[in-house]
């Protein structure tokens, strides 16, 4: 088995973002495919937010998985990684604003302990995003609830930092590992 990749501070930088990505995306993903399963069984649609979240943060974990297993093997090209982590950067901004529209309301010490979490995700985004005025009503919130959608976005703000982060570590990769295959002139030696 391969040794992983002697890149340094830069390197480890890489790994700890990779990891720390990898289980936001998963927290993510879990708490996202439980609401959208409320919703479902109690024959409501799921709202777009909750889907495209969802969607995002698949993807998200397939690539940094491939892109891992690349940089491990050496095969990485560190300068597209730059780019698609700047592309899964963007795609989290949006989940992150998406979301964080509706969720920044919320208040989830105010919540009782027990609700339906069907009627209050329901309402939270049909508030927002159907009502033009700024009264809004949640329906059967708890707390639980409250404070998993809060995490969603919370993770949806972290991972705009990490990929920020894992973008700019690539790219100064990138530059190490260009700099370091060109062959050097007698006045550099």
């Amino acid at each position: 088995m391969h040794s992983p990749p002697a890149l340094g501070a830069l390197g480890v930088t890489f790994t700890a973002m990779r990891g720390m990505q990898f289980v936001s995306l998963i927290t993510i993903i879990g708490l996202t495919a439980n609401f959208i399963s409320e919703m479902v069984s109690n024959d409501y649609a799921a709202p777009s937010a909750l889907i495209g979240t969802l969607v995002v943060a698949s993807i998200a974990v397939l690539y940094i998985v491939i892109s891992y297993i690349l940089y491990w093997d050496h095969m990485l090209p560190l300068l597209i990684a730059a780019g698609a982590d700047s592309f899964i950067l963007i795609a989290c901004i949006v989940v992150a604003c998406t979301v964080g529209k509706p969720v920044s309301y919320l208040s989830c010490p105010r919540f009782p302990a027990n609700g339906n979490t069907a009627n209050f995700i329901h309402s939270l985004f049909e508030n927002v995003y159907k009502h033009k005025s700024n009264v809004y009503q949640w329906v059967d919130g708890d707390k639980a609830s409250c404070y998993q959608i809060k995490a969603i976005w919370g993770l949806s703000i972290a991972l705009c930092i990490l990929f920020s982060f894992s973008a700019i570590a690539s790219l100064c990769l990138w530059k190490r590992t260009k700099g370091s295959s060109q062959p050097k002139t007698i006045d550099e030696a």
